[in-house]
Formats: structure tokens, sequence, C-alpha cells
């Protein structure tokens, strides 16, 4: 049963792939790919704590914050499960820093922002925030960096995530 799942995972995840498909679907698909980088999301916040008011300064530290605690959590399911990505050319720094596909930690951290914006606000950020987390997912399976099921699971783990800081912090 197993087997099967991932076989047609592994099938609907190559029905995705534009990669090695030139022209502009591919170009938007590299951007959205790599927005949900860890180091560009760090930067973004980090200047907002520094420009930003008071209420702006505490949601870029919450968020900061917990993009790297949920990117420990990532790391380990990583290094528990260490599903290899499945082949191909485009991703070479994920490729060589992280070989492992399950979960998606962009997508997990695109799902997490989401969260935190509908609770943190203002409502803008969480719609534009919501519109863009499923883009950053399937972007990342058309780019051939993670099946369906990684980022599927990410989505899931991103969400929880952001639930459970959530329900802490209000």
């Amino acid at each position: 049963m197993l087997q099967q799942a991932l076989q047609w995972d592994a099938h609907l995840t190559r029905r995705l792939r534009i990669a090695e498909r030139p022209g502009v679907l591919r170009r938007v698909a590299a951007f959205l790919a790599h927005s949900g980088d860890s180091w560009f999301w760090f930067a973004g916040l980090a200047v907002v704590a520094l420009v930003g008011n008071a209420a702006w300064r505490a949601r870029a530290l919450v968020m900061a914050a917990s993009i790297f605690g949920l990117a420990l959590l990532v790391l380990g399911v990583k290094f528990t499960v260490r599903r290899r990505r499945p082949a191909g050319e485009w991703g070479a720094i994920y490729r060589a820093t992280d070989p492992h596909s399950f979960p998606s930690g962009h997508t997990a951290r695109a799902a997490l922002l989401a969260v935190l914006a509908w609770g943190l606000g203002p409502l803008w950020l969480a719609a534009a925030l919501t519109l863009w987390a499923p883009l950053v997912a399937f972007a990342r399976v058309a780019m051939g960096v993670h099946y369906l099921s990684d980022v599927v699971a990410g989505g899931i783990l991103g969400f929880v995530a952001g639930a459970a800081v959530l329900a802490v912090l209000l």
C-alpha cells in the first residue's frame, strides 16, 4: 500500500514538473520557489523589526522566532525520514545543503507565516500570505525539488505550528 502511494506521488509530481521547460511560467515558478527561503524572510523581518513601529516589531519577532523553531522541527523530521529529493538540476543550493525532501521546509514556512498573519494581523497581510503559501508549495514541486506529498506534509506541519504559536500567544 505504501509503495503504491509513493508511486502515485512520484507520478503526480512528474506531471506537475516544469523545471526543464523554458518560458515565463518556469521563471515565475522559480521566483516563487525561492520566495520561501528562510534567509529572505529573516532579512525582511529584521528590516521590519528595525524600522517598524512597536506592533510591526512584535509581529516580526514572533514570526522570526516561529520560523526558527519550525526550522528545527522540519530538520528533525527530515533527518528522521531521509527521503531523497526528486532527481533534477534546478535548485542546486537546496540539493547541496539539504538532500532530504520530506517535509518541505519552504511550504511549512509559508503556511506558518500565513496562519500567524491571521492571528497577528493586519488582514491584508493575512490575505496576501494565504494566497502566496500554496503558490510556494506548487512551485517547489514544479521546479523539481519536492514531491507532492512533501509539500502537503509541509503545509500541514506549518499550519499546525502556526496554530500552536497563536494558541500560546492569544
